[in-house]
């Protein structure tokens, strides 16, 4: 079984994930937009994760491929009807590519959160309690969810945390994917830097990396679980 993964900066990838497909033996292609990769056709593909990026889904001058990897997501929910997943921006793209209203926040949530489970019935959460804790990085949002899009999790800071497109497509805002490298490797991009100090303060870094190492175990398992519940739809 093969997974395609599109990626929009390097250190965004699907993180546990990779652990848990190679358990399972799943095999992934990573096509890395931002470097130019071009999309591969779909055939022999069981399902589609899309990572994060610290670009917006509207930036379509500054990035030409957003416009061809919306059209893509489109395609792959609406046409191929195969199990996608989208975090973070992932999430917000699946929003914009499917007629929903992508925007930018008042203030970025940047932290250890918890997110509110409001669909206990949704397969993809199944097994978690909620409040869920995970990491949270963002200052864009899916301020109105696309047309016939079901909201299944949010918080204060951001009312749709997470979606469910049709039986097999979901977006999440938030990261439950997270490994000891992430908060080091992202506080050193700069626009996530920005975020975090805006948020955390100066500090802000050093306190974000002990307070995910001290949940790691934590993350960790909701992150398998997250991925246990998905495998079952491929």
């Amino acid at each position: 079984m093969r997974v395609l993964v599109f990626q929009h900066i390097d250190a965004e990838h699907p993180g546990s994930f990779r652990q848990f497909m190679a358990e399972d033996g799943i095999t992934w292609d990573t096509v890395e937009l931002d470097a130019g990769a071009p999309i591969p056709a779909f055939d022999g593909y069981a399902a589609l994760l899309v990572m994060g990026g610290p670009m917006d889904v509207w930036e379509d001058d500054r990035h030409p491929w957003l416009a061809a990897e919306k059209a893509a997501i489109r395609s792959w929910v609406q046409d191929e009807r195969k199990p996608f997943l989208g975090v973070c921006l992932g999430h917000q793209l699946l929003g914009a590519a499917l007629g929903g209203r992508v925007g930018r926040m008042a203030a970025p949530e940047v932290g250890l959160c918890r997110v509110a489970i409001e669909d206990a019935a949704d397969p993809l959460f199944a097994g978690l309690a909620s409040p869920l804790e995970c990491l949270q990085w963002h200052g864009a949002e899916v301020a109105a969810p696309p047309p016939g899009a079901v909201v299944t999790a949010g918080n204060a800071a951001c009312r749709v945390q997470a979606m469910r497109v049709g039986d097999a497509a979901w977006g999440i805002q938030f990261h439950v994917e997270v490994t000891p490298e992430t908060v080091p490797k992202w506080g050193r991009i700069g626009a996530y830097a920005t975020a975090l100090e805006r948020v955390m303060g100066a500090d802000g870094q050093a306190r974000l990396e002990a307070a995910t190492a001290a949940r790691m175990a934590e993350l960790t398992a909701a992150a398998r679980t997250v991925w246990a519940n998905f495998r079952k739809r491929l």
